[in-house]
């Protein structure tokens, strides 16, 4: 299910963490009794990470040279999975081993699994907040992720019921302003039709990003295009870029036309502002603030 670079990632943590060997955990007189210890969140929030768990106790157990088992808890007669609503003090796995390789594992393994049910957990309130007005919008990540933890922050997403944008630099083609800066709208076109003209089959998408309503006018002409990031606009200009949209005959579902543009907002949306920006029609949201600013979700382990 893993990459080998995310697995590689555990493998860094369990060494950072142990380095040479736990010297506490050495020191108890039962290290090697058998315990059952249980992941418990410590406040309410999506569960994520418990499918990196096993991960986690396979590394510690290559390691150590003794078996550690991870297991997600039944609730309701179902198990525990990522993406779960979870509350305070409620057991989401359990930990199964000797009592000394179990606490070595400890802290990596929450740290894991806090980091990831955070980014779950924060993803989780901009979408509620987003689809409340507009339940057809999506609430999407972007590349401002930990570096080596992409994988991880973009599944955290996903398991918080938002979308993933290109995974990087590799697999779509997003033309941002940078790129077209000093290209006056009404060059644009030709522009854009110039370099799209050799589009790489491999890409999953064409995003032009846009500062301005002009540039807009101009994007919607190019066929190549599949969607148009509208960069810290104005909520009447979100309005104004949806409606052009709309009367170009763009619309997905409209009129059966051929060819869709989808329109995404983005630039320093918050919480207190995502409800606002979804109700002016727009199709996609981007927040960076999904993976860069999520606070870790408080999970210990009971023993």
């Amino acid at each position: 299910m893993w990459s080998a670079l995310t697995l590689q990632l555990v493998d860094a943590a369990r060494d950072e963490d142990l380095g040479p060997g736990d010297v506490t955990s050495a020191l108890l007189p039962e290290a090697a009794r058998e315990i059952t210890a249980r992941v418990v969140p410590r406040g309410p929030g999506i569960i994520c990470g418990l499918a990196l768990g096993p991960a986690i106790c396979a590394s510690f157990s290559a390691r150590l040279g003794q078996p550690l088992q991870f297991t997600p808890t039944a609730r309701g007669g179902r198990i525990h999975q990522d993406g779960d609503a979870v509350a305070r003090d409620a057991a989401v796995a359990t930990v199964c081993g000797p009592q000394a390789a179990v606490l070595a594992a400890e802290r990596t393994m929450l740290n894991f699994l806090g980091r990831m049910s955070g980014v779950a957990t924060l993803t989780r309130r901009f979408v509620d907040a987003a689809r409340a007005v507009n339940p057809a919008v999506q609430i999407l990540d972007t590349r401002k992720t930990v570096p080596g933890w992409r994988e991880l922050d973009k599944y955290a997403v996903r398991a918080g019921g938002g979308h993933n944008h290109r995974a990087g630099l590799h697999d779509a083609i997003l033309i941002k302003d940078n790129h077209v800066a000093g290209i006056p709208s009404d060059r644009l076109t030709l522009t854009l039709g110039e370099w799209l003209g050799q589009r790489a089959d491999r890409a999953a998408f064409v995003e032009v990003e846009v500062d301005s309503l002009a540039q807009l006018v101009e994007v919607c002409k190019v066929p190549a295009v599949d969607m148009v990031l509208l960069d810290n606009f104005s909520l009447d200009d979100l309005r104004a870029a949806v409606a052009h949209r709309n009367r170009s005959g763009l619309r997905a579902g409209q009129g059966g036309a051929q060819r869709t543009l989808q329109i995404e907002a983005s630039g320093g949306i918050t919480l207190d502002d995502v409800a606002a920006v979804a109700a002016t029609g727009v199709d996609r949201i981007s927040v960076g603030a999904l993976t860069h600013a999520a606070p870790a979700l408080d999970i210990g382990l009971d023993s």
